[in-house]
């Protein structure tokens, strides 16, 4: 219980970080240097009032100087994190794999929302994905090769600390272009209106980081649930929307990052018995 409340601490910080580039990294603002400020009358904002969803409630959900409504994203934001973070702790357990893909999440939720916004995926959130996904290889080719051997450790802390099934180089590797190969075709068949971008460069990342089979997967659950939601969303306006993928593909990579092996291997099952 006590891990479990500072998983969720460590996810509502990190996503107290999350709303500032939320709204910084369009605008072409400092995400790092800059002091927060009311986004309506300037003033900075004391760090008392920087408490994750506690200050939002204190103040009712209103800047402290100039009384403007402040966006309910806030919290939204910080809890949903806080819950990935958690949900990633229990399926995945906690090692450096696991790490690793709580700051892929967040990078997730960042582009989810900056894309629905703005129909734009920032390039160095999609570079910030590839780091992530350089760093899951070298883990992965580390234990691979023997480097940390601790099948003797199973049931101590430090066991469980490096216990994750690693990818081969070639997994990796196939990942990055196995789904933006395909959407780099599209992009130059369609000259650009079939598909932007950004969402090349996220698939490349993402497949960096997840392999080849669970990119494959992710592109597939991002394009069912693409094609169900936007029909809904034009079914319910009465009006057309322009398709802003990221976040579909964003809740694909999510999805197979935890579950992709158990659904590959399930989907494959139905083939062989």
């Amino acid at each position: 219980m006590i891990l479990a409340i500072i998983i969720f601490l460590v996810g509502i910080l990190v996503g107290s970080f999350l709303n500032v580039c939320i709204y910084r990294i369009p605008k072409g603002e400092n995400i790092t240097t800059t002091r927060s400020h009311c986004m309506v009358c300037g003033n900075v904002i004391k760090w008392y009032d920087l408490i994750p969803v506690i200050s939002y409630i204190l103040l009712r959900g209103k800047c402290r100087f100039c009384k403007t409504k402040l966006s309910v994203q806030y919290p939204i934001i910080e809890i949903l994190n806080g819950l990935l973070y958690l949900l990633i702790a229990a399926v995945a357990g906690i090692n450096i794999k696991s790490m690793l893909t709580m700051f892929l999440t967040s990078a997730l939720i960042v582009i989810a929302v900056i894309d629905w916004r703005t129909y734009e995926i920032p390039f160095g959130l999609n570079v910030f994905i590839g780091l992530l996904g350089v760093a899951a290889t070298v883990l992965d080719l580390a234990k691979t090769n023997g480097m940390w051997d601790y099948s003797r450790e199973t049931n101590s802390a430090r066991g469980a600390f490096f216990s994750w099934m690693p990818l081969s180089l070639s997994d990796h590797l196939i990942g990055a272009v196995a789904v933006s190969g395909f959407l780099l075709i599209l992009y130059f068949a369609t000259k650009g209106r079939g598909i932007g971008g950004g969402d090349i460069k996220l698939m490349a990342a993402a497949g960096l980081f997840l392999g080849w089979k669970n990119c494959i997967l992710a592109f597939v659950i991002g394009c069912i649930l693409g094609s169900i939601i936007h029909l809904i969303r034009m079914k319910v306006s009465k009006q057309d929307h322009v398709l802003a993928f990221g976040p579909y593909l964003a809740a694909g990579i999510f999805i197979a990052s935890l579950w992709g092996e158990r659904i590959v291997n399930a989907y494959l099952g139905t083939f062989t018995g």
